[in-house]
C-alpha cells in the first residue's frame, strides 16, 4: 500500500510515513523510498549551494568585465547571495566542505550566464574561476 501511496499521492505517502515514525512503527515504514526521500533532501541543499554560487559568480564577472555597466541591482544581488549563501551555510554546515566542489561544478552556468547578458565575446571570460569562496563571500571585494 505505501508503494503505491508514493507513487499516487505523494503528499498522503509523506503524512503516512511521519505518522508510522512518530508510532514507532518502523517494520511498516516504506524504508527504500524514504532512504530516498531523505537522500534527495541533503541533494536539494547542495543545488542550492551550487545555484546561488552560480548567482553570486555571475555578477561579480560581470562587474569585473562589463564595469561601465555596473548598478546598484548588481550589487544588490551580490549581497543578497552572499547572506543567502551564509544562512545555507550556518543551518547546513555539513555543505562546507563541498564549497569548492560546487564554485568548480557552477563556474561555466556562472561563465554562460554572464556571457549571456553582457553580450560580451566568449574570450573575455575566465575558463576557470578567478575567485576564491572566501573572496565571493566577502562584501568588500569588488573584481
Amino acid at each position: 500500500m505505501s508503494e503505491s501511496l508514493y507513487d499516487t499521492d505523494f503528499y498522503s505517502w509523506t503524512r503516512k510515513q511521519a505518522e508510522l515514525l512518530r508510532e514507532g512503527k518502523l517494520s511498516l515504514l516504506d524504508r527504500g523510498h524514504l532512504i530516498e526521500e531523505i537522500e534527495d533532501l541533503g541533494n536539494r541543499h547542495y543545488d542550492q549551494l551550487e545555484s546561488r554560487l552560480v548567482q553570486l559568480m555571475a555578477h561579480l564577472l560581470k562587474w569585473q568585465v562589463q564595469h561601465w555597466q555596473r548598478s546598484n541591482s548588481w550589487r544588490a544581488t551580490v549581497r543578497v547571495q552572499q547572506l543567502s549563501l551564509g544562512k545555507l551555510l550556518r543551518r547546513n554546515p555539513g555543505l562546507k566542505p563541498r564549497v569548492d566542489e560546487a564554485m568548480t561544478e557552477g563556474w561555466e552556468e556562472a561563465r554562460l550566464l554572464a556571457i549571456a547578458e553582457t553580450g560580451l565575446p566568449d574570450e573575455q571570460f575566465f575558463e576557470c574561476c578567478p575567485y576564491t569562496f572566501e573572496q565571493v563571500m566577502d562584501a568588500d571585494f569588488w573584481p
